[in-house]
């Protein structure tokens, strides 16, 4: 994994976590970002990891309190449509219909940009992902901070995404001076990823916005398979397009298997497998009480499944097991988005269970 410069990381004796309904605290966040600083701060899918977009030397601070590797693009964050025009070199005709429906909130869409969007924010590659969050305090910053926000979520990478203020301080104490607390994600997994450069609109990170979502508005569309999360798919997909296509990531410390298929027959092979070392993330409605057994929701809640994944994955590092197996929902809805997350995680410990298969 490659660092996007070769500056030492700054060290902050203590990170502070800042209550975001003061208004006080977003200024202290914005002004620091206007200093070229890096803070984290809530939005509705995850909490970010944000500095100033348009100054490459800021945005390369992200990279280096991530680990991020250089050739994973980053989203930029706007607070109103106005925001994007000078980010991009043209906007296509369905911009307006996507946003009108779906901004604020969590869909991202990939456009061509223009020369002030540096290329460390890109990865390089001549086009930009921007969406507008929901999230009061996300809107807020922004605003308070005059610009756009590049901001990946606020984790080291590779590792499950933070849905509380408290999991930023966990993984990032003394790497930056200020996580700015609005509270719980309420989304709780990344935003759905839309390329509309082409003639096709192309989801390259599923999400909370669905593919049938954007089917009934768009009609014509197309998904990009990233379903594998190993050397050999980081091969294939040499330049990513938008974050979560290329790496193995969401992943905890424990080696995680997912299991496809049917809940009750992947309920059976999981309970089979769990003991005292071995654990399991399962659906509510076909788990059975044991120490070592997290539930995440019931199987076709998927709404609950994504709010609650990545806490669920954090758990898990807390634990002295060896191994995590993980049921996976239908890849239906917001189903495709988690199952997604929860490939991603497994990287090659993948297991499939047909309706009929014998275990």
């Amino acid at each position: 994994m490659i660092s996007a410069n070769n500056r030492e990381p700054v060290s902050f004796l203590k990170t502070l976590i800042l209550d975001a309904n003061d208004n006080k605290n977003i200024k202290i966040c914005a002004d620091h970002m206007k200093t070229g600083g890096v803070v984290a701060f809530s939005t509705e899918t995850v909490y970010g990891l944000g500095a100033n977009a348009l100054d490459a030397e800021a945005v390369s601070g992200i990279f280096d309190v991530k680990g991020r590797p250089a050739d994973n693009p980053l989203i930029v964050h706007v607070a109103s449509i106005d925001d994007v025009k000078p980010l991009v070199t043209d906007i296509p005709d369905i911009f307006k219909t996507l946003t009108e429906k779906f901004w604020p909130g969590p869909l991202t869409l990939i456009m061509r940009k223009s020369a002030a969007v540096p290329d460390i924010v890109t990865a390089g590659l001549d086009s930009v992902a921007v969406r507008m969050p929901e999230h009061p305090a996300a809107l807020a910053l922004i605003q308070e901070f005059g610009g756009p926000i590049a901001a990946p979520s606020a984790n080291p990478s590779g590792k499950p995404s933070p849905t509380k203020a408290q999991h930023v301080k966990n993984d990032l104490n003394g790497k930056i001076p200020y996580i700015l607390d609005g509270g719980d994600c309420k989304v709780g997994i990344e935003s759905t990823v839309l390329d509309i450069t082409g003639k096709v609109p192309r989801i390259l990170r599923p999400g909370s916005v669905t593919y049938d979502e954007l089917k009934n508005i768009l009609g014509n569309i197309d998904i990009v398979n990233t379903k594998t999360g190993n050397e050999l798919n980081d091969k294939i997909i040499e330049k990513p397009m938008s974050p979560g296509m290329k790496y193995r990531h969401y992943a905890p410390k424990v080696p995680l298997t997912a299991v496809f298929g049917p809940p009750e027959k992947t309920a059976e092979f999981i309970i089979a497998k769990v003991n005292d070392e071995t654990g399991a993330l399962m659906f509510d409605d076909h788990a059975i009480d044991h120490k070592n057994i997290i539930t995440i929701g019931n199987s076709d809640d998927h709404e609950v499944l994504a709010l609650n994944l990545f806490e669920a994955l954090r758990k898990v590092d807390k634990s002295d097991i060896t191994a995590i197996y993980a049921q996976v929902p239908n890849e239906t809805g917001i189903g495709y988005a988690v199952a997604d997350r929860i490939r991603k995680a497994a990287g090659d410990r993948i297991v499939v269970i047909n309706m009929h298969e014998s275990i």
